[in-house]
């Protein structure tokens, strides 16, 4: 190892144990809470919304989409799979909205949110569109909590789940707004295709996306029960 490596390596163990080891313990804490709730997410929502985005891509090319004269349909194939090997939409809901926002009083959904609020707060500072994109994102994260809260008010499971696959959807639509604005703050004030791209898609998915949520949330926060109230003798 070179004399530079070594210091530097010093150099960054030694920033590292300004922290106390109390604190470090209790970040990874956080950092591991924080990603059980997102792991649900991370698995269903990408699953769910890449097999559009080709299903989209098929469409586009009309026939020969469905045909083997291109790849689209081998994508289609394989991006399927990912919502069956990755466990079942449905079980990846019961287990975000029963048990991982529920985890520790609450607590990693309230991580999700303060970082969510971080970076609501860097990009409102930044003004322009970022600053409309974060008052999206905090109105809709201001949902999550208010619907989280009273779908679990009553503390009763079969009421609470009974609308599970569709809090995953609002939620994990939440989630990516976050990520993409985290994306567009760190690309502001650069230039180039790639920044103008990022910029453009971030636009596009609170425009487009992020919308959607909002009729979702209303349904969850009426406490429908249509779902559960099937007889199957009425098949």
């Amino acid at each position: 190892m070179s004399r530079a490596a070594s210091r530097s390596g010093c150099t960054a163990a030694a920033l590292s144990t300004k922290r106390s080891v109390p604190q470090r313990i209790a970040d990874r804490d956080d950092a591991e809470l924080l990603l059980d709730v997102l792991t649900p997410i991370a698995k269903s929502w990408p699953s769910q919304w890449c097999v559009e985005a080709n299903n989209l891509a098929i469409q586009v090319h009309g026939g020969y989409g469905y045909s083997r004269d291109y790849n689209v349909e081998q994508l289609y194939r394989d991006n399927r799979l990912n919502s069956i090997h990755e466990g079942t939409h449905g079980i990846q809901s019961l287990d975000l909205l029963g048990r991982k926002v529920l985890m520790d009083g609450g607590r990693g959904l309230q991580l999700l949110l303060d970082r969510t609020a971080h970076t609501v707060s860097q990009a409102s500072a930044l003004g322009g569109p970022l600053a409309d994109w974060a008052d999206a994102l905090a109105s809709a994260a201001r949902r999550v909590e208010h619907t989280t809260g009273l779908l679990w008010k009553d503390g009763e499971p079969a009421r609470a789940l009974a609308n599970a696959t569709i809090y995953l959807e609002a939620v994990g639509h939440v989630v990516l707004a976050w990520i993409w604005l985290q994306q567009a703050v760190v690309a502001h004030g650069k230039t180039g295709d790639f920044y103008e791209g990022k910029r453009l898609a971030t636009r596009y998915f609170f425009r487009y996306e992020l919308p959607k949520t909002t009729a979702q949330f209303d349904l969850l926060d009426s406490g429908d029960r249509t779902t559960t109230d099937l007889d199957e003798n009425w098949f």
